[in-house]
Protein backbone atom coordinates (compact mmCIF):
# COMPACT_ATOMS: atom_id res chain seq x y z
CA UNK A 1 0.00 0.00 0.00
CA UNK A 2 1.88 3.24 -0.98
CA UNK A 3 1.73 5.79 1.09
CA UNK A 4 1.35 9.69 0.87
CA UNK A 5 4.54 11.47 0.32
CA UNK A 6 5.27 14.32 2.78
CA UNK A 7 6.65 17.18 1.27
CA UNK A 8 10.14 18.28 2.63
CA UNK A 9 10.67 21.06 4.51
CA UNK A 10 13.43 23.34 5.75
CA UNK A 11 13.88 22.71 9.38
CA UNK A 12 12.64 26.40 10.96
CA UNK A 13 15.37 28.47 12.12
CA UNK A 14 14.70 30.63 15.97
CA UNK A 15 16.01 33.92 15.45
CA UNK A 16 17.65 34.49 19.12
CA UNK A 17 17.22 38.90 20.00
CA UNK A 18 18.83 39.90 22.82
CA UNK A 19 17.84 37.41 25.72
CA UNK A 20 16.11 38.90 29.03
CA UNK A 21 19.33 37.75 30.52
CA UNK A 22 21.29 39.99 28.21
CA UNK A 23 19.02 43.30 28.97
CA UNK A 24 19.01 42.44 32.47
CA UNK A 25 23.02 42.04 33.11
CA UNK A 26 23.15 45.69 30.90
CA UNK A 27 20.61 47.20 32.78
CA UNK A 28 21.71 45.99 36.02
CA UNK A 29 25.88 46.56 35.10
CA UNK A 30 24.37 50.32 34.34
CA UNK A 31 22.59 50.52 37.56
CA UNK A 32 25.86 49.60 39.26
CA UNK A 33 27.77 51.88 37.46
CA UNK A 34 25.71 54.93 38.34
CA UNK A 35 25.09 53.64 41.88
CA UNK A 36 29.01 53.77 42.46
CA UNK A 37 29.86 57.14 40.77
CA UNK A 38 27.07 58.41 43.05
CA UNK A 39 28.64 56.77 46.05
CA UNK A 40 31.98 58.16 44.81
CA UNK A 41 30.72 62.02 44.32
CA UNK A 42 28.84 61.95 47.94
CA UNK A 43 31.99 60.74 49.62
CA UNK A 44 33.76 63.30 47.62
CA UNK A 45 31.37 66.26 48.78
CA UNK A 46 31.48 65.27 52.03
CA UNK A 47 35.38 65.31 52.21
CA UNK A 48 35.41 68.47 50.20
CA UNK A 49 33.58 70.37 53.17
CA UNK A 50 35.49 68.60 55.73
CA UNK A 51 38.68 69.89 54.00
CA UNK A 52 37.40 73.21 53.93
CA UNK A 53 36.40 73.39 57.61
CA UNK A 54 39.00 71.10 59.12
CA UNK A 55 42.00 71.46 56.76
CA UNK A 56 43.03 68.82 54.77
CA UNK A 57 45.83 67.42 57.22
CA UNK A 58 43.42 67.33 60.07
CA UNK A 59 40.74 65.14 58.08
CA UNK A 60 40.61 61.90 58.53
CA UNK A 61 39.41 58.92 56.19
CA UNK A 62 37.11 57.74 59.23
CA UNK A 63 35.57 61.59 59.38
CA UNK A 64 35.21 61.46 55.31
CA UNK A 65 33.25 58.30 55.54
CA UNK A 66 31.06 58.94 58.97
CA UNK A 67 30.05 62.20 57.12
CA UNK A 68 28.83 60.33 53.72
CA UNK A 69 26.90 57.92 56.55
CA UNK A 70 29.37 54.64 55.14
CA UNK A 71 31.57 52.68 56.50
CA UNK A 72 35.10 52.95 56.60
CA UNK A 73 35.29 49.65 54.49
CA UNK A 74 32.79 51.48 51.97
CA UNK A 75 35.28 54.47 51.15
CA UNK A 76 37.83 52.13 50.32
CA UNK A 77 36.07 50.22 47.41
CA UNK A 78 35.80 53.16 46.16
CA UNK A 79 39.11 55.31 46.79
CA UNK A 80 42.37 54.47 48.10
CA UNK A 81 43.26 57.59 50.00
CA UNK A 82 41.56 61.09 50.77
CA UNK A 83 43.45 62.96 48.67
CA UNK A 84 41.83 60.88 45.64
CA UNK A 85 38.47 61.32 46.84
CA UNK A 86 38.26 64.77 45.61
CA UNK A 87 38.35 63.80 42.04
CA UNK A 88 35.56 61.44 41.62
CA UNK A 89 35.04 61.74 38.25
CA UNK A 90 38.14 61.67 36.40
CA UNK A 91 38.42 57.61 35.84
CA UNK A 92 34.86 57.91 34.41
CA UNK A 93 36.06 61.02 32.24
CA UNK A 94 38.97 59.20 30.33
CA UNK A 95 36.89 55.97 30.03
CA UNK A 96 34.60 58.82 27.61
CA UNK A 97 37.47 60.48 26.33
CA UNK A 98 38.56 57.24 25.08
CA UNK A 99 35.42 56.45 23.76
CA UNK A 100 35.47 59.43 21.58
CA UNK A 101 39.35 58.62 20.32
CA UNK A 102 38.02 55.09 19.56
CA UNK A 103 34.60 55.88 17.84
CA UNK A 104 36.62 58.95 15.55
CA UNK A 105 35.03 59.33 12.01
CA UNK A 106 38.14 58.20 9.67
CA UNK A 107 37.87 61.50 7.63
CA UNK A 108 38.37 63.70 10.94
CA UNK A 109 41.51 65.09 11.42
CA UNK A 110 42.95 63.54 14.38
CA UNK A 111 43.69 67.00 16.14
CA UNK A 112 40.01 67.47 16.14
CA UNK A 113 39.20 64.54 17.40
CA UNK A 114 41.77 64.91 20.11
CA UNK A 115 39.83 68.36 21.46
CA UNK A 116 36.43 66.72 21.12
CA UNK A 117 38.06 64.11 23.60
CA UNK A 118 39.50 66.69 25.99
CA UNK A 119 36.11 68.29 25.86
CA UNK A 120 34.70 65.65 28.17
CA UNK A 121 36.73 66.91 30.43
CA UNK A 122 35.75 70.08 30.80
CA UNK A 123 31.78 69.44 30.61
CA UNK A 124 33.08 67.44 33.93
CA UNK A 125 34.01 70.54 35.14
CA UNK A 126 31.55 72.84 33.97
CA UNK A 127 28.93 70.17 35.47
CA UNK A 128 29.47 71.40 38.26
CA UNK A 129 30.91 74.96 38.71
CA UNK A 130 30.39 75.39 42.46
CA UNK A 131 32.29 72.19 43.07
CA UNK A 132 34.82 72.68 40.92
CA UNK A 133 35.78 76.42 41.79
CA UNK A 134 35.94 74.94 45.54
CA UNK A 135 38.16 72.19 44.89
CA UNK A 136 40.29 74.70 42.38
CA UNK A 137 41.14 76.48 45.49
CA UNK A 138 41.95 73.61 47.80
CA UNK A 139 44.01 72.21 45.33
CA UNK A 140 46.17 75.63 45.06
CA UNK A 141 46.17 75.35 48.97
CA UNK A 142 47.22 71.81 49.62
CA UNK A 143 49.78 70.43 48.02
CA UNK A 144 49.34 66.71 47.73
CA UNK A 145 46.26 67.92 46.19
CA UNK A 146 47.66 69.66 43.70
CA UNK A 147 50.09 67.07 42.85
CA UNK A 148 46.98 64.26 42.42
CA UNK A 149 45.82 66.69 39.88
CA UNK A 150 48.82 67.18 38.04
CA UNK A 151 48.97 63.43 37.65
CA UNK A 152 45.38 63.29 36.40
CA UNK A 153 46.21 65.57 34.02
CA UNK A 154 49.38 63.26 33.42
CA UNK A 155 47.06 60.63 32.27
CA UNK A 156 45.02 62.49 29.86
CA UNK A 157 48.24 63.55 27.92
CA UNK A 158 49.53 60.34 27.58
CA UNK A 159 46.10 59.12 26.05
CA UNK A 160 46.11 62.03 23.86
CA UNK A 161 49.63 61.08 22.39
CA UNK A 162 49.35 58.25 22.06
CA UNK A 163 46.39 58.22 20.00
CA UNK A 164 48.33 60.47 17.62
CA UNK A 165 51.31 58.43 17.16
CA UNK A 166 48.84 55.64 16.81
CA UNK A 167 47.09 57.79 13.84
CA UNK A 168 50.30 58.11 12.11
CA UNK A 169 52.15 54.20 12.93
CA UNK A 170 50.29 53.10 9.70
CA UNK A 171 52.36 55.39 7.70
CA UNK A 172 56.43 54.26 7.33
CA UNK A 173 58.61 56.89 9.22
CA UNK A 174 61.91 58.32 7.60
CA UNK A 175 64.76 59.05 8.73
CA UNK A 176 64.10 62.59 9.77
CA UNK A 177 60.57 62.25 10.01
CA UNK A 178 58.71 64.78 12.68
CA UNK A 179 55.39 62.90 12.70
CA UNK A 180 55.91 61.88 16.60
CA UNK A 181 57.66 64.96 17.79
CA UNK A 182 54.37 66.41 16.32
CA UNK A 183 52.47 64.45 17.96
CA UNK A 184 53.51 64.76 21.19
CA UNK A 185 54.18 68.46 21.49
CA UNK A 186 50.53 68.49 19.40
CA UNK A 187 49.06 67.02 22.39
CA UNK A 188 50.86 68.75 24.89
CA UNK A 189 49.28 71.65 23.61
CA UNK A 190 45.71 70.39 23.39
CA UNK A 191 46.39 70.08 27.08
CA UNK A 192 47.88 73.14 27.86
CA UNK A 193 45.41 74.91 26.18
CA UNK A 194 42.72 73.09 27.56
CA UNK A 195 44.12 73.59 31.44
CA UNK A 196 44.46 77.44 30.24
CA UNK A 197 40.99 78.07 29.53
CA UNK A 198 39.77 76.11 32.09
CA UNK A 199 41.95 78.00 34.91
CA UNK A 200 41.08 81.12 33.48
CA UNK A 201 37.38 79.99 34.22
CA UNK A 202 37.29 79.05 37.74
CA UNK A 203 39.25 82.30 38.39
CA UNK A 204 36.05 83.86 37.44
CA UNK A 205 34.18 81.92 39.59
CA UNK A 206 33.02 79.00 36.80
CA UNK A 207 31.56 82.43 35.26
CA UNK A 208 31.00 82.54 31.37
CA UNK A 209 30.63 80.15 28.30
CA UNK A 210 33.89 78.00 29.10
CA UNK A 211 33.21 75.92 26.05
CA UNK A 212 33.17 78.73 23.50
CA UNK A 213 36.28 79.82 25.18
CA UNK A 214 37.79 76.53 24.86
CA UNK A 215 36.77 76.20 21.10
CA UNK A 216 38.86 79.52 20.41
CA UNK A 217 42.02 78.21 22.51
CA UNK A 218 41.75 75.34 20.12
CA UNK A 219 41.61 76.73 16.91
CA UNK A 220 45.10 78.42 17.71
CA UNK A 221 46.23 74.77 18.26
CA UNK A 222 44.59 73.72 15.24
CA UNK A 223 46.52 76.18 13.22
CA UNK A 224 49.81 76.13 14.83
CA UNK A 225 49.49 72.15 14.41
CA UNK A 226 47.30 70.66 11.90
CA UNK A 227 48.94 71.28 8.53
CA UNK A 228 52.12 69.79 10.30
CA UNK A 229 50.77 66.53 11.17
CA UNK A 230 51.06 63.95 9.47
CA UNK A 231 53.56 64.86 6.72
CA UNK A 232 57.22 65.01 6.65
CA UNK A 233 59.11 68.21 7.61
CA UNK A 234 62.07 68.49 5.29
CA UNK A 235 65.67 69.55 7.15
CA UNK A 236 66.70 73.29 7.12
CA UNK A 237 69.12 72.66 4.91
CA UNK A 238 67.60 71.26 2.55
CA UNK A 239 64.76 74.39 2.33
CA UNK A 240 68.08 76.70 2.33
CA UNK A 241 69.30 74.85 -1.10
CA UNK A 242 66.10 75.23 -2.11
CA UNK A 243 65.11 78.51 -1.49
CA UNK A 244 62.16 80.94 -0.85
CA UNK A 245 58.90 79.36 -1.62
CA UNK A 246 57.10 80.79 -5.00
CA UNK A 247 55.60 84.03 -4.04
CA UNK A 248 57.45 84.23 -1.16
CA UNK A 249 60.62 85.93 -1.62
CA UNK A 250 61.68 87.76 1.28
CA UNK A 251 60.62 84.60 3.35
CA UNK A 252 57.82 86.21 4.86
CA UNK A 253 55.07 83.98 5.02
CA UNK A 254 57.15 81.24 6.44
CA UNK A 255 56.55 80.06 10.11
CA UNK A 256 58.86 81.47 12.92
CA UNK A 257 61.84 80.04 13.70
CA UNK A 258 60.71 80.14 17.38
CA UNK A 259 57.46 80.00 18.95
CA UNK A 260 56.19 79.53 23.00
CA UNK A 261 53.03 79.66 25.71
CA UNK A 262 53.47 79.17 29.21
CA UNK A 263 50.82 78.33 31.25
CA UNK A 264 51.02 78.31 35.61
CA UNK A 265 52.80 74.74 34.72
CA UNK A 266 53.74 74.22 31.20
CA UNK A 267 55.79 75.88 28.63
CA UNK A 268 55.43 74.78 25.12
CA UNK A 269 58.58 75.43 22.91
CA UNK A 270 58.41 74.54 19.03
CA UNK A 271 61.65 75.70 17.50
CA UNK A 272 63.17 74.65 13.81
CA UNK A 273 66.49 73.20 14.15
CA UNK A 274 68.23 76.21 12.57
CA UNK A 275 66.81 78.67 14.56
CA UNK A 276 69.44 80.47 16.67
CA UNK A 277 70.13 79.50 20.70
CA UNK A 278 69.53 83.17 20.98
CA UNK A 279 66.80 83.85 19.52
CA UNK A 280 65.41 80.51 21.48
CA UNK A 281 66.47 81.88 24.97
CA UNK A 282 64.56 85.04 24.11
CA UNK A 283 61.48 83.53 23.05
CA UNK A 284 61.40 81.11 25.95
CA UNK A 285 61.82 84.50 28.44
CA UNK A 286 59.02 86.84 26.66
CA UNK A 287 56.33 83.81 26.89
CA UNK A 288 57.26 83.29 30.41
CA UNK A 289 57.37 87.25 31.39
CA UNK A 290 53.97 87.38 29.32
CA UNK A 291 52.53 84.89 31.95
Amino acid sequence: MSHPVKSARPPRTAVKGPSNQDSSDTTGNRRAAAQRLTMRRKLAAAAMELFATKGYEATTVDEIAAAAGVARRTFFRHFRSKEEAIFPDHDDTLVRAEAVLAAAPPEEHPLDTVCRGIKEVMRMYAASPAVSVERYRLTREVPTLREREIASVARYERLFTRYLLGHFDERAHRDGDDDPLLAEVAASAVVTAHNHVLRRWLRAGGEGDVEAQLDRAFAIVRETFGSGIGSAVRPAAEEAADGPAAGDSAGRDRAPAVTASATDEVLVTVARTDAPLSEVIRTIERALKKD
